[in-house]
């Protein structure tokens, strides 16, 4: 009686083995192949503009302002990257996409096996000229103040900031103590994300996140009117001689991702000297969503498929409300099969591995990653290049600038 039944057994222990031993070696492959992609090269996409890029690094302090987020109490700091149309040069040293002690920290922020689902930023190649000479020009160059994601490095937008520099824009971009995911000072401190400085991804009902978030764009809108102030200063006397007389502040246009749009949307409303400015697939939060903004301004958004056209889509009836004054200088700008990364290098840094997951699995748009990218640098380039330059403005009004998006004008 017991032979048959131990015979049963023994055939469902090997099938269970032989499960097992599949199981292992299909995670040990896909274990190695994420490896062999993490640790294999990546080229940016080349800038398409005339100029070659240059960028520099600095910190500025605010010494009216303490950060509301540090303890003990300091002065508000933000560490500044600038990117410019650059004056080759046989001292040229290319940039590295993030500097050495930033590959350091960022790696032991990420920790273990999430590593492996995106590129070894040592294995990243941007086409930026570290502290390089500023190009000559009969003319100041037009300035572009860029604000991240709320958890984003300001590296990880660098295909479409060198993009602007490359067609003669000086950008300039920050990383903030506290929101960022981690920042590097100067002195060696790193600085990590907090929640009261980035409620993004924080376990919290939505009811307090969106009250988190109403209180940090009055911050961050602060710290855009000092980066500002800054620029101005360095235009007019700047310390190393690189931008001094170098910088138009008649044009100044502002662009930003996620919570950094929104920024822009509020600077924008408060902020006369914004000339232009553009939201990438940011929430709004603020007045600017009430009582609208003035300037000429580009949503560039994801696509958020039927969500867009529902009466019950309550973050597209704000942009709708904020795009509501001075009709014939809004658009908004839909890129089909795009997601919430396809604007920045994230969409290239992650592993095509999880990204066809997430796409397989209804999570993701479907867009080819370059595609999105250069499609998005060009529509950033030329609104600026209309509404701080005086480009014709016939083209872009009229249709889509390339295939693959819908296209809304107010």
């Amino acid at each position: 009686m017991h032979g048959p039944r131990q015979k049963v057994l023994r055939k469902a222990l090997k099938v269970v083995a032989a499960l097992a031993l599949a199981c292992v070696l299909a995670v040990g492959l896909l274990l190695t192949t994420l490896w062999f992609e993490h640790n294999s090269p990546l080229e940016l996409p080349r800038p398409t503009g005339p100029f070659a890029v240059g960028r520099i690094g600095t910190t500025w302090v605010d010494p009216a302002r303490l950060d509301p987020f540090a303890k003990p109490p300091r002065k508000r700091e933000l560490v500044v990257w600038i990117w410019y149309p650059a004056q080759r040069s046989c001292r040229d040293r290319p940039a590295e996409y993030l500097p050495g002690s930033w590959q350091r920290a960022l790696a032991k922020h990420s920790g273990g096996l999430f590593q492996l689902l995106f590129r070894n930023s040592t294995k990243v190649r941007c086409h930026s000229l570290e502290e390089a000479g500023v190009a000559r020009s009969s003319r100041p160059f037009p300035v572009v103040l860029f604000r991240s994601g709320v958890g984003a490095l300001a590296f990880q937008y660098t295909t479409l900031v060198e993009d602007l520099a490359s067609h003669g824009f000086v950008v300039v971009g920050a990383d903030t103590p506290y929101s960022t995911s981690v920042v590097v000072m100067p002195d060696g401190r790193v600085i990590h994300k907090t929640l009261a400085g980035n409620p993004g991804d924080a376990p919290i009902s939505e009811e307090k996140r969106v009250r988190l978030a109403q209180s940090l764009i009055g911050i961050w809108t602060a710290d855009t009117r000092f980066m500002l102030d800054q620029v101005a200063r360095l235009n007019e006397r700047d310390p190393s001689g690189r931008f001094t007389g170098k910088i138009d502040l008649h044009s100044v246009g502002l662009a930003g991702h996620s919570f950094g749009g929104a920024t822009v949307a509020q600077f924008c409303h408060d902020d006369s000297r914004c000339r232009v400015g553009i939201d990438i697939d940011g929430r709004l939060f603020g007045s600017a969503v009430p009582e609208g903004i003035e300037q000429p301004f580009l949503f560039l958004l994801s696509d958020h498929g039927e969500e867009w056209s529902s009466p019950h889509c309550e973050i597209c009836a704000d942009i709708r409300s904020a795009a509501r004054p001075n009709p014939a200088d809004k658009l908004i700008v839909t890129m089909i099969g795009a997601h919430h990364f396809s604007f920045g290098d994230q969409s290239l840094t992650q592993s095509r591995i999880l990204r066809a997951a997430l796409v397989a699995l209804g999570g993701e748009g479907g867009l080819d990653p370059r595609t999105g990218l250069a499609s998005a640098c060009r529509y950033v380039h030329e609104f600026f290049e209309i509404h701080l330059r005086g480009a014709p403005r016939e083209a872009l009004y009229s249709a889509p600038l390339v295939a693959g998006v819908r296209f809304e004008k107010k």
